[in-house]
């Protein structure tokens, strides 16, 4: 017998989450609470800035919760009180506990953006870019106690582009996470959700993202520095150095062919952009951000501030 209306508690934070939380308010879902990361301060100005999330929860009058802390018996009674048939969550940011997983009879059921098993961790979308990955995806999962490795419900994917950068890709995966959500959801109250377990061989990691990604190593091919340049914008950004100074490089394309220098090396320097020699085919680059400065085209940066061919980067 298909169900009624489910009790839905939402969990997330990021605007990764917030197209999912739109299609359920818009569809009338009864969501009888968010719980979403505490406000944090943000910018050079360091103003508490509450998660996107909670800015929509709050525009649609839904009562939301903010805890410091998921791992205690009065959180745990807080979320109890709500009588929630499921948890449905994206991008909340924490690992919920046991006790959690367990509160709902329908249990807790993630968004997680990318095609399991492949990716599972914190940050998959950069490094489906960083592994150089022709397409990406979200996967509708149940969530138990392990590190993404729930039973997989549904399943989505599109093509990643030589441009896409983690900024554009990961809006791309959230609308479709929530499209995916919403038809879990209805199949789920029809009583047609089929779970299919992983295969936990085929398995790999996304950790979360550090700085210690960013440096570039020129020897290594120009595809392999594209995506390392693509997968860390916008955090934490890949970067070389120009006179003992940092230097961030954006929208790169690989130029085909043998190198005429030895990695490093600036081949060329116009309007057009840099090319740069790499240890296999050469990168051009069109925008770059030197230490101190803005973000601007390469052209606007060379109008003040030469970088002759034939100078070495790193």
């Amino acid at each position: 017998m298909p169900l009624a209306n489910l009790r839905i508690i939402f969990m997330g934070t990021p605007e990764f989450a917030v197209p999912a939380l739109r299609l359920l308010i818009d569809q009338g879902e009864d969501i009888v609470a968010v719980v979403t990361q505490p406000d944090r301060p943000k910018g050079r100005g360091q103003v508490l800035t509450p998660p996107p999330v909670k800015v929509l929860a709050q525009q649609a009058g839904i009562k939301v919760l903010q805890p410091a802390k998921i791992k205690t018996e009065a959180f745990l009674d807080e979320l109890r009180a709500f009588q929630a048939d499921v948890i449905l969550v994206a991008a909340y940011g924490r690992i919920l506990p046991p006790a959690i997983l367990t509160l709902p009879r329908l249990g807790c059921i993630n968004v997680h953006g990318s095609i399991l098993p492949k990716y599972r961790g914190a940050a998959p979308i950069q490094t489906a870019i960083l592994r150089g990955e022709q397409e990406a995806g979200v996967t509708i999962m149940q969530m138990d106690a392990g590190l993404d490795t729930g039973d997989m419900l549904l399943m989505g994917s599109l093509p990643v582009s030589d441009t896409d950068t983690s900024a554009t890709l990961i809006p791309k995966l959230a609308d479709l996470g929530g499209r995916l959500l919403l038809q879990a959801l209805d199949l789920l109250k029809q009583g047609q959700l089929k779970p299919q377990k992983q295969t936990d061989s085929a398995a790999s990691l996304a950790p979360p993202l550090t700085k210690d990604l960013a440096p570039i190593l020129w020897p290594n091919s120009a595809f392999a520095i594209s995506c390392q340049v693509r997968g860390l914008d916008p955090w934490p950004l890949a970067h070389t150095s120009y006179e003992g100074k940092q230097l961030k490089l954006f929208c790169p394309t690989v130029i085909h062919g043998p190198c005429p220098a030895p990695p490093g090396t600036i081949v060329q320097a116009d309007k057009n952009g840099l090319v740069i020699a790499c240890g296999q085919d050469q990168l051009a680059v069109t925008e770059i951000q030197f230490e101190g400065k803005k973000r601007m085209t390469v052209q606007a940066f060379l109008l003040g501030h030469p970088l002759p061919a034939g100078a070495v980067l790193g």
